[in-house]
């Protein structure tokens, strides 16, 4: 996915098992989708983390944030409740989200790829960014977009 493009119609469990209801989402609030390689690590738990203590932030601009790795919804739950995530996890086992926003893999194939996708109220993708070191640079990017495009 691109910026200008629409984003597909999902549907998928969260964490706990339960439907994400993105046909209510999707129109209505804007949405960060941000794919991550694995919980746990690092990096993905730095990034987990600053989406959960900047989430206020995200509700002020009417904004969904989900994590996206293809870790299990049980690794999920563990990882949501050990750093006390705010938001949504999906399990993308099957990598069927990562191919559907074509988020590449990182050294040589083997690593899944750190993407952030912001789309707007009306379904269109106003921003990515693609960095698997600036852990940071994820949120401070999708706070800029949606400010953006607040005004």
């Amino acid at each position: 996915m691109k910026i200008g493009d629409s984003c597909p119609q999902l549907t998928f469990d969260n964490h706990f098992g339960k439907p994400i209801p993105f046909s209510e989402i999707l129109g209505s609030k804007n949405i960060v989708f941000f794919f991550y390689p694995k919980n746990f690590t690092p990096g993905c738990t730095q990034q987990a983390c600053v989406f959960r203590d900047r989430y206020t932030e995200f509700e002020h601009l009417d904004c969904e944030v989900i994590g996206i790795s293809s870790d299990s919804e049980k690794s999920h739950l563990s990882f949501s409740n050990t750093f006390g995530l705010n938001y949504n996890l999906i399990a993308d086992r099957d990598e069927r989200l990562r191919n559907l926003f074509n988020v590449p893999k990182n050294l040589f194939g083997l690593i899944p790829g750190r993407v952030t996708f912001v789309i707007n109220k009306k379904g269109i993708c106003i921003g990515v960014f693609n960095s698997m070191i600036n852990a940071h640079g994820h949120i401070k990017y999708a706070l800029k977009c949606l400010r953006e495009n607040n005004r």
